[in-house]
């Protein structure tokens, strides 16, 4: 037996795996100095070592994406669409002054992470309920500074953990809340970077909403406060009572890949489909179904959202959102024809 242990064999409890952190075996690291990306390693454990004065401590220079891989029932282990993902991570670098990196190192680093960790990725009968195992790429500036500018060394991190649904309760609908007394991004700042920042500043408003019963909150652009932006951590898609897939176009909204692929699925099916502003107040009354898209959910329907002493309501069944994430989740698990070519198979050996 080799010392990364056989494919789905870790003392997990699959059936009540959360989205949290647990024990791993380790992960895939590579180092950034002198102009060059060195080798590719498999680091044993959870804990990083870092001078006191890294740049990402002080200055925040960093990127990171969400993927997953899947056991599949033909065996094989596929991740899905990790090209979009170097893609955005490759635009989030330019932002912050972080050097970017060849596709194929970052596929490397994706596929030492996994099969490192092939233990701890769950058996394909628990994928069907949203068992994964998610990978996190982050990037930071770790080199020893003071002064404001950008870091002269760099860490690359692939880590992965076992993962059931982001929400407990899978494909059920939750109500939320328009956010109004804060903003996610500024116009011009870094609203469609993948960056920590940005959630960090999220805190506060999710605290607060929380509190009031709503477990996600729809932020509207910074500027007129009109037009819908993104949910805290995904964004948003609404099924029109006409049956369009309506999505807001924004530049401070993270291009969710996601969302993406569901909008390729709904043309796929015939749908009209269509990115463009949408004003909130104007547009919600014509939407039948409301979706919160990302990796971690893929979608989680919104069954009302309230703003203010206005509540609008909308169908907790979310047939047509239902419907598309059936069909993406079959993909992603390789039970599905991938007409797109979004899935990768991961060697083991």
């Amino acid at each position: 037996m080799s010392e990364e242990g056989a494919l789905s064999s870790a003392c997990v409890d699959w059936a009540n795996l959360g989205f949290d952190v647990s024990e791993t075996r380790g992960r895939a690291q590579a180092v950034w100095k002198d102009g060059e990306w060195g080798e590719v390693k498999f680091e044993n454990g959870p804990y990083v070592q870092l001078h006191m004065f890294a740049n990402v401590l002080h200055y925040g220079q960093e990127v990171f994406e969400g993927l997953k891989a899947y056991h599949c029932k033909d065996g094989q282990v596929r991740t899905f669409n990790d090209k979009s993902n170097w893609e955005r991570i490759s635009n989030g670098s330019r932002r912050m002054m972080i050097p970017e990196m060849p596709y194929k190192l970052f596929q490397q680093m994706v596929d030492v992470a996994v099969r490192g960790n092939r233990a701890y990725i769950p058996p394909p009968e628990f994928c069907a309920s949203g068992a994964a195992l998610y990978i996190r790429p982050v990037i930071f500036g770790s080199g020893a500074q003071v002064g404001l500018h950008a870091s002269k060394e760099y860490i690359f991190l692939v880590m992965v953990l076992p993962v059931g649904p982001y929400f407990k309760d899978g494909f059920k609908a939750i109500p939320g809340e328009v956010v109004t007394d804060f903003d996610r991004a500024a116009p011009q700042g870094v609203g469609d970077v993948k960056c920590a920042g940005n959630y960090a500043a999220d805190l506060v408003p999710l605290s607060g909403h929380k509190k009031r019963g709503f477990p996600i909150g729809l932020y509207l652009d910074p500027k007129e406060k009109k037009y819908c932006e993104e949910f805290n951590a995904a964004n948003l898609v609404a099924i029109t009572k006409s049956g369009t897939y309506a999505t807001p176009e924004s530049a401070s909204i993270l291009p969710s890949i996601t969302n993406k692929c569901l909008m390729q699925i709904a043309k796929d099916r015939g749908m009209t489909a269509e990115r463009r502003p949408l004003a909130f107040k104007d547009e919600a009354e014509n939407w039948a179904e409301v979706g919160a898209i990302g990796t971690a959910a893929v979608i989680c329907p919104i069954k009302s959202l309230t703003m203010g002493e206005k509540t609008w309501a909308f169908s907790e069944e979310a047939p047509t959102l239902k419907g598309l994430y059936d069909a993406l989740t079959a993909i992603q698990r390789g039970e599905a024809e991938d007409p797109h070519g979004w899935s990768r198979v991961i060697s083991m050996d």
